[in-house]
Protein backbone atom coordinates (compact mmCIF):
# COMPACT_ATOMS: atom_id res chain seq x y z
CA UNK A 1 0.00 0.00 0.00
CA UNK A 2 0.94 3.79 -0.46
CA UNK A 3 0.64 4.78 2.88
CA UNK A 4 2.44 1.98 4.23
CA UNK A 5 5.25 2.67 2.16
CA UNK A 6 4.92 6.55 2.94
CA UNK A 7 4.08 5.98 6.62
CA UNK A 8 7.77 3.92 6.73
CA UNK A 9 9.44 6.38 4.79
CA UNK A 10 8.39 9.38 7.14
CA UNK A 11 9.55 6.99 10.41
CA UNK A 12 12.83 7.13 9.36
CA UNK A 13 12.94 10.63 10.21
CA UNK A 14 11.27 10.31 14.31
CA UNK A 15 13.22 8.78 16.99
CA UNK A 16 11.59 6.42 18.72
CA UNK A 17 10.86 6.52 22.68
CA UNK A 18 13.69 4.23 24.87
CA UNK A 19 11.20 0.78 25.03
CA UNK A 20 11.69 -2.36 27.00
CA UNK A 21 11.32 -4.67 24.08
CA UNK A 22 14.40 -3.12 22.46
CA UNK A 23 16.35 -3.35 25.45
CA UNK A 24 15.94 -7.13 25.75
CA UNK A 25 15.88 -7.47 22.21
CA UNK A 26 19.52 -5.88 21.61
CA UNK A 27 20.73 -7.84 24.44
CA UNK A 28 20.43 -5.26 27.21
CA UNK A 29 18.39 -5.19 30.41
CA UNK A 30 15.44 -7.72 30.34
CA UNK A 31 11.54 -6.40 30.41
CA UNK A 32 11.36 -6.83 34.30
CA UNK A 33 14.89 -5.54 35.24
CA UNK A 34 13.74 -2.34 33.41
CA UNK A 35 9.89 -2.18 35.22
CA UNK A 36 12.32 -3.05 38.47
CA UNK A 37 14.66 0.06 37.57
CA UNK A 38 10.97 2.46 36.61
CA UNK A 39 8.92 1.13 39.52
CA UNK A 40 8.73 4.30 41.47
CA UNK A 41 7.48 6.27 38.21
CA UNK A 42 4.88 4.08 38.17
CA UNK A 43 3.37 5.44 41.48
CA UNK A 44 4.16 8.88 40.83
CA UNK A 45 1.01 10.43 40.09
CA UNK A 46 -0.57 8.51 42.64
CA UNK A 47 2.43 10.10 45.00
CA UNK A 48 0.90 13.28 44.42
CA UNK A 49 -2.38 12.55 46.63
CA UNK A 50 -0.96 9.81 48.87
CA UNK A 51 2.47 8.71 50.55
CA UNK A 52 3.55 5.92 49.22
CA UNK A 53 4.06 4.57 52.38
CA UNK A 54 0.54 4.78 53.18
CA UNK A 55 0.03 2.86 49.50
CA UNK A 56 2.28 0.39 50.16
CA UNK A 57 3.72 -0.42 53.91
CA UNK A 58 2.57 -3.36 55.17
CA UNK A 59 -0.22 -3.92 52.58
CA UNK A 60 -1.55 -6.94 50.66
CA UNK A 61 -1.13 -5.38 46.77
CA UNK A 62 -2.11 -6.89 43.40
CA UNK A 63 -0.84 -5.67 40.73
CA UNK A 64 -3.01 -6.63 37.18
CA UNK A 65 -1.24 -6.42 33.82
CA UNK A 66 1.85 -6.61 35.89
CA UNK A 67 3.97 -7.68 32.59
CA UNK A 68 7.60 -9.28 33.89
CA UNK A 69 7.05 -8.11 37.42
CA UNK A 70 9.55 -5.57 37.58
CA UNK A 71 6.39 -3.20 39.10
CA UNK A 72 5.58 -5.87 41.87
CA UNK A 73 8.58 -6.28 42.82
CA UNK A 74 9.46 -2.76 43.29
CA UNK A 75 6.30 -2.04 45.70
CA UNK A 76 7.87 -5.11 47.48
CA UNK A 77 11.07 -3.69 48.11
CA UNK A 78 9.42 -0.95 49.32
CA UNK A 79 7.43 -1.98 51.84
CA UNK A 80 4.61 -4.11 50.45
CA UNK A 81 3.64 -7.22 52.76
CA UNK A 82 2.92 -8.87 49.90
CA UNK A 83 2.53 -9.13 46.12
CA UNK A 84 0.84 -10.73 43.36
CA UNK A 85 1.56 -9.94 40.03
CA UNK A 86 -0.99 -11.50 37.31
CA UNK A 87 -0.79 -10.86 33.60
CA UNK A 88 -2.41 -13.10 30.85
CA UNK A 89 0.87 -13.87 29.05
CA UNK A 90 2.50 -16.93 30.02
CA UNK A 91 5.89 -16.49 29.78
CA UNK A 92 5.54 -13.29 31.73
CA UNK A 93 5.02 -14.83 34.90
CA UNK A 94 8.10 -16.95 34.87
CA UNK A 95 9.83 -14.65 33.79
CA UNK A 96 8.38 -12.65 36.68
CA UNK A 97 9.09 -15.30 39.61
CA UNK A 98 12.97 -16.07 38.03
CA UNK A 99 13.42 -12.02 38.95
CA UNK A 100 11.82 -12.48 42.18
CA UNK A 101 14.85 -15.36 43.13
CA UNK A 102 16.99 -13.32 41.73
CA UNK A 103 16.20 -10.37 44.04
CA UNK A 104 15.40 -12.17 47.27
CA UNK A 105 12.23 -10.91 47.27
CA UNK A 106 10.18 -14.49 46.22
CA UNK A 107 9.35 -14.83 49.66
CA UNK A 108 6.95 -11.68 49.01
CA UNK A 109 6.07 -11.65 45.64
CA UNK A 110 4.62 -14.67 43.20
CA UNK A 111 3.55 -14.14 39.73
CA UNK A 112 0.47 -15.87 38.10
CA UNK A 113 -0.93 -16.31 34.80
CA UNK A 114 -4.64 -15.11 34.93
CA UNK A 115 -7.31 -12.89 33.57
CA UNK A 116 -8.35 -10.07 35.60
CA UNK A 117 -11.96 -10.14 34.93
CA UNK A 118 -12.14 -13.26 36.73
CA UNK A 119 -9.24 -13.70 38.75
CA UNK A 120 -8.83 -16.86 41.15
CA UNK A 121 -8.72 -15.10 44.48
CA UNK A 122 -11.22 -14.92 47.10
CA UNK A 123 -13.50 -12.21 48.16
CA UNK A 124 -11.38 -9.67 50.01
CA UNK A 125 -7.91 -10.44 49.47
CA UNK A 126 -6.09 -7.42 48.60
CA UNK A 127 -5.92 -4.12 50.76
CA UNK A 128 -4.56 -2.29 47.29
CA UNK A 129 -5.25 -3.32 43.59
CA UNK A 130 -2.49 -1.28 41.25
CA UNK A 131 -3.66 -0.73 37.25
CA UNK A 132 -0.65 1.01 35.87
CA UNK A 133 -0.52 1.40 32.29
CA UNK A 134 -3.88 -0.94 32.35
CA UNK A 135 -7.49 -0.38 32.05
CA UNK A 136 -6.66 1.08 28.04
CA UNK A 137 -5.34 -2.46 27.13
CA UNK A 138 -8.56 -5.22 28.73
CA UNK A 139 -11.21 -6.14 26.76
CA UNK A 140 -13.95 -5.42 29.80
CA UNK A 141 -12.97 -2.21 31.84
CA UNK A 142 -16.37 -2.33 32.93
CA UNK A 143 -16.66 -6.01 34.16
CA UNK A 144 -13.22 -6.04 35.79
CA UNK A 145 -13.76 -3.23 38.06
CA UNK A 146 -16.52 -5.25 39.35
CA UNK A 147 -14.02 -7.87 39.88
CA UNK A 148 -11.72 -5.48 41.52
CA UNK A 149 -14.64 -4.39 43.89
CA UNK A 150 -14.85 -8.07 44.92
CA UNK A 151 -11.40 -8.71 45.57
CA UNK A 152 -10.74 -5.27 47.39
CA UNK A 153 -11.14 -5.79 51.34
CA UNK A 154 -13.36 -2.91 53.24
CA UNK A 155 -11.47 0.28 53.07
CA UNK A 156 -9.16 -0.91 49.93
CA UNK A 157 -7.83 1.51 47.44
CA UNK A 158 -7.83 0.73 43.21
CA UNK A 159 -4.85 3.08 41.54
CA UNK A 160 -5.84 3.65 37.96
CA UNK A 161 -3.66 5.25 35.57
CA UNK A 162 -3.05 5.30 32.34
CA UNK A 163 -2.48 7.66 28.63
CA UNK A 164 -5.77 8.23 26.84
CA UNK A 165 -5.58 7.03 23.32
CA UNK A 166 -5.33 10.07 21.27
CA UNK A 167 -2.19 10.90 23.44
CA UNK A 168 0.70 11.18 20.86
CA UNK A 169 1.97 7.64 21.65
CA UNK A 170 -1.74 6.35 22.42
CA UNK A 171 -1.39 3.90 19.97
CA UNK A 172 1.32 1.92 22.20
CA UNK A 173 3.50 1.46 18.66
CA UNK A 174 6.53 3.10 20.15
CA UNK A 175 8.88 0.33 19.84
CA UNK A 176 9.10 0.70 16.29
CA UNK A 177 6.63 3.48 15.40
CA UNK A 178 8.02 7.33 16.75
CA UNK A 179 5.80 9.36 14.75
CA UNK A 180 3.36 11.36 17.27
CA UNK A 181 -0.39 10.78 16.56
CA UNK A 182 0.34 8.63 13.83
CA UNK A 183 -3.47 7.11 14.44
CA UNK A 184 -4.55 10.13 13.44
CA UNK A 185 -3.62 9.99 10.35
CA UNK A 186 -3.06 6.38 9.14
CA UNK A 187 -5.87 3.65 9.05
CA UNK A 188 -5.66 0.90 11.58
CA UNK A 189 -5.00 -1.35 8.63
CA UNK A 190 -1.94 1.11 7.07
CA UNK A 191 -0.48 0.61 10.83
CA UNK A 192 -0.80 -3.17 11.31
CA UNK A 193 1.24 -3.22 7.96
CA UNK A 194 3.59 -1.10 8.94
CA UNK A 195 4.06 -2.64 12.67
CA UNK A 196 4.50 -5.87 11.03
CA UNK A 197 7.34 -4.56 8.46
CA UNK A 198 8.97 -2.64 11.31
CA UNK A 199 9.40 -5.66 13.78
CA UNK A 200 10.38 -8.65 11.01
CA UNK A 201 13.84 -8.54 11.79
CA UNK A 202 13.54 -8.53 15.89
CA UNK A 203 14.40 -12.02 17.58
CA UNK A 204 11.18 -11.12 19.32
CA UNK A 205 9.02 -10.26 16.10
CA UNK A 206 6.35 -13.50 17.30
CA UNK A 207 5.89 -12.37 20.50
CA UNK A 208 5.66 -8.63 19.78
CA UNK A 209 2.77 -9.42 16.76
CA UNK A 210 1.19 -12.21 19.13
CA UNK A 211 0.98 -9.88 21.68
CA UNK A 212 -0.31 -6.59 19.73
CA UNK A 213 -2.42 -7.72 16.96
CA UNK A 214 -5.39 -9.91 16.17
CA UNK A 215 -8.86 -10.38 14.43
CA UNK A 216 -12.11 -8.59 14.61
CA UNK A 217 -15.50 -9.29 14.45
CA UNK A 218 -14.89 -9.05 10.83
CA UNK A 219 -12.07 -11.12 10.92
CA UNK A 220 -10.03 -8.09 9.54
CA UNK A 221 -6.46 -7.56 11.82
CA UNK A 222 -6.37 -5.31 14.01
CA UNK A 223 -4.47 -4.08 17.45
CA UNK A 224 -6.25 -6.02 20.16
CA UNK A 225 -3.58 -4.98 22.32
CA UNK A 226 -5.71 -1.90 23.59
CA UNK A 227 -9.28 -0.81 23.72
CA UNK A 228 -8.68 2.87 22.54
CA UNK A 229 -9.52 4.28 25.82
CA UNK A 230 -10.47 8.03 25.79
CA UNK A 231 -11.46 10.01 28.74
CA UNK A 232 -14.46 10.47 28.01
CA UNK A 233 -15.41 6.46 27.94
CA UNK A 234 -13.34 6.35 31.20
CA UNK A 235 -15.31 9.17 32.76
CA UNK A 236 -18.44 7.33 32.11
CA UNK A 237 -17.19 3.86 33.19
CA UNK A 238 -16.26 5.78 36.66
CA UNK A 239 -19.31 6.89 37.31
CA UNK A 240 -21.13 3.84 37.18
CA UNK A 241 -18.24 1.86 39.13
CA UNK A 242 -18.94 0.05 42.10
CA UNK A 243 -16.48 1.23 44.43
CA UNK A 244 -16.03 5.29 45.52
CA UNK A 245 -14.25 7.72 43.28
CA UNK A 246 -11.77 9.31 45.97
CA UNK A 247 -9.85 11.29 43.48
CA UNK A 248 -9.70 12.08 39.69
CA UNK A 249 -7.41 14.41 37.70
CA UNK A 250 -5.57 14.72 34.27
CA UNK A 251 -1.76 15.79 34.04
CA UNK A 252 -0.83 17.68 31.25
CA UNK A 253 2.01 16.43 27.90
CA UNK A 254 3.83 19.36 29.41
CA UNK A 255 3.23 22.29 31.68
CA UNK A 256 3.58 24.58 29.23
CA UNK A 257 0.82 23.02 26.97
CA UNK A 258 -2.16 23.42 30.22
CA UNK A 259 -3.90 25.68 28.34
CA UNK A 260 -4.26 23.00 25.16
CA UNK A 261 -4.96 20.16 27.58
CA UNK A 262 -7.85 22.17 29.19
CA UNK A 263 -9.35 22.90 24.80
CA UNK A 264 -8.15 19.40 23.36
CA UNK A 265 -8.02 17.21 26.48
CA UNK A 266 -7.73 13.99 24.79
CA UNK A 267 -4.71 15.25 22.31
CA UNK A 268 -2.58 16.54 25.46
CA UNK A 269 -3.02 14.72 28.31
CA UNK A 270 -0.19 12.61 29.38
CA UNK A 271 -1.87 10.71 32.15
CA UNK A 272 -5.75 9.78 33.45
CA UNK A 273 -5.07 9.46 37.03
CA UNK A 274 -7.94 8.05 39.79
CA UNK A 275 -8.37 6.27 43.16
CA UNK A 276 -11.29 4.35 44.45
CA UNK A 277 -11.93 3.22 47.31
CA UNK A 278 -14.00 -0.28 48.38
CA UNK A 279 -16.87 0.40 50.50
CA UNK A 280 -16.43 -0.09 54.16
CA UNK A 281 -18.65 -2.70 56.33
CA UNK A 282 -21.91 -1.54 57.92
CA UNK A 283 -20.27 -2.16 61.24
CA UNK A 284 -17.03 -0.14 59.99
CA UNK A 285 -19.50 2.75 58.99
CA UNK A 286 -21.34 2.50 61.84
CA UNK A 287 -18.00 2.90 64.46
Amino acid sequence: MISTSLLLFLNRFFPKPVHPFNLAASGGKSYGEWQYEKGAETLAYFVRVQSMEEILQGRDILDVGCGAGGKALFYAKAGARRVVGIDTVPSYAREANILAEKLGLSDKAVFLTADAVNTPFRDRSFDRIIANDFIEHIAGPKAWLREACRILRPGGRLYVNFPPYWHPFGAHLTDVIGIPWVHCFCSEKTLVEAYRHLVAGSPDAGHRLSLKIGRNDQNAECFTYINKMTIKRFKSIAKNAPLQLKHFFTVPLREVLSPLSHLLPEYFTRMVVAIWESPLDEEQNAS
